[in-house]
């Protein structure tokens, strides 16, 4: 179970992210987006690499759209790395598995 994306709605959103105990990369996405297609095996993976530092979520953008808003997501596949409340990290449309697992990695240096 640690290394599995797990889908959530507006309703879980508090509960899976903001309350999360450690950061949660939230992956925006929609059956009609191209770019998320090449982009979900990345966030698997990252799942899997980094399943003890690192919660992942992913949420379908068009029957969510409170947290689409609050997020201001603007563009699709959308990632928000989040600690808390607070964004760390933010990204619209595809990007490559290299600046994927950095971007991780800036924040997920264990101590």
């Amino acid at each position: 179970m640690g290394n599995s994306v797990i889908n959530i709605t507006d309703a879980d959103f508090e509960k899976e992210v903001l309350k999360a105990e450690q950061p949660v990369l939230v992956y925006f996405w929609a059956s009609w987006c191209g770019p998320c297609r090449l982009m979900s095996p990345l966030i698997n993976l990252a799942a899997t690499t980094y399943s003890d530092r690192l919660k992942i979520v992913k949420i379908e953008a068009d029957p969510n759209p409170v947290a689409v808003k609050q997020y201001n997501v603007e563009g699709l596949p959308a990632l928000r790395l989040m600690k808390g409340e607070e964004v760390l990290e933010s990204t619209e449309g595809a990007i490559s598995k290299d600046k994927l697992l950095s971007l991780l990695d800036n924040h997920l240096q264990s101590n």
